[in-house]
């Protein structure tokens, strides 16, 4: 049984997909970028500012799932512009203490022009 997952504290979908999905005790959570969720707008201009934003709408995922950071496998990160990498690792650093497996990409472009977007996949 696959079950979707939805929460107010996370920002609604800007498109046909869901906040998440639970299958099997997995969570795969769609990637979130700076969208504040009690305004649905991207209010952060800097990296760490936007990457801040990030990681609170994923903690609101993982706690709408009841699990937590640390029961994260793995993270996708995507960067307008890998010159931010150090500042983005800053700030993530502090979110993601248990290391989980990661992939980091630079993109071309990401939506509402946000500096960045993390997916994850965690134990439930």
């Amino acid at each position: 049984m696959i079950d979707t997952l939805h929460t107010e504290n996370a920002p609604e979908a800007i498109g046909p997909y869901s906040q998440a999905k639970i299958i099997n005790g997995v969570l795969y959570a769609s990637g979130q970028i700076a969208i504040n969720p009690a305004t649905s707008e991207v209010e952060a201009t800097t990296i760490e500012e936007q990457t801040e934003q990030v990681c609170q709408n994923i903690g609101a995922i993982l706690e709408a799932a009841g699990t937590d950071f640390s029961k994260v496998i793995k993270t996708t990160c995507f960067l307008k512009n890998m010159a931010d990498f150090g500042a983005f690792n800053t700030v993530y650093g502090n979110y993601f203490v248990s290391k989980p497996a990661r992939s980091c990409v630079a993109v071309a472009a990401l939506p509402k022009d946000v500096l960045v977007e993390v997916e994850v996949i965690a134990e439930v």
